[in-house]
């Protein structure tokens, strides 16, 4: 072999060493930099990104302390956060079940009122408007209600009775939404029905004289209707039998 094919393949062999050599130095300096962001950095940067509305990264940042500091002091903050973060980024799903993870995990924590009060707000900020099914309007009142039961001191409890009493005007709203379309429909016994509901479930909502002015009315509808159909019916038997 030659000298010239020997010192080529020398240097050749050099310059992928030292390529290779500075490519690790860059991955080590990666792998290094990424080390270097402690517990306390991250929540702080979680903490920034997150009252400066930046929500999505937020729970990247949050996400990424749980899975590297587990036993870190500041996992558990940085698990409450997250759920908080999904909840604005109006994720109500998927904040709930971090708050259920949180209170199952945590369930001394003091923060616990807390967690209950936003798993009813999951629910309740999923209400828009009262012609749709109250599902969620139920949920969130269970929830509230949890709350204030377990912890009927807490400044949450004292939120959460507010919240309630929302509950119940959103359900009564949605029983007279429902009670007007069926009395609309000339459909007084339905109708009726709805109304009569709304006065025993929520008796202590503005909603209650105009029920009981539509029962009234309903209850005359129903006697006309019979009257008619009475004397429908009889001048048919006389048609037929005279």
């Amino acid at each position: 072999m030659s000298t010239k094919l020997i010192r080529f393949i020398q240097c050749f062999l050099t310059g992928i060493c030292i390529l290779l050599l500075f490519s690790g130095c860059a991955l080590w300096n990666d792998l290094f930099s990424e080390e270097e962001s402690t517990p306390v950095e991250l929540m702080s940067e979680g903490m920034e990104d997150f009252n400066d509305g930046k929500f999505e990264t937020a729970t990247e940042i949050f996400q990424k302390i749980k899975d590297r500091y587990p036993y870190s002091k500041f996992a558990i903050k940085a698990e409450l956060k997250m759920a908080d973060a999904l909840y604005e980024r109006d994720l109500f799903d998927e904040a709930h079940d971090e708050y259920t993870e949180f209170e199952k995990l945590h369930p001394k924590n003091p923060s616990i009122p807390y967690v209950l009060f936003q798993k009813g707000m999951c629910h309740f900020s999923r209400v828009k408007t009262i012609d749709r099914t109250q599902s969620f309007t139920h949920k969130a009142r269970e929830e509230f209600e949890r709350l204030i039961q377990r912890y009927p001191k807490s400044s949450f409890a004292e939120r959460a009775r507010r919240k309630v009493r929302e509950c119940y005007i959103r359900l009564a709203e949605h029983e007279v939404y429902v009670g007007n379309f069926y009395f609309k429909m000339e459909k007084y016994q339905p109708a009726m029905h709805r109304y009569i509901y709304l006065i025993e479930q929520y008796p202590d909502v503005g909603q209650y004289y105009e029920a009981l002015e539509k029962i009234k009315i309903c209850k005359e509808k129903l006697a006309e209707q019979k009257e008619d159909e009475t004397t429908w019916w009889g001048r048919l038997k006389s048609s037929v039998f005279d």
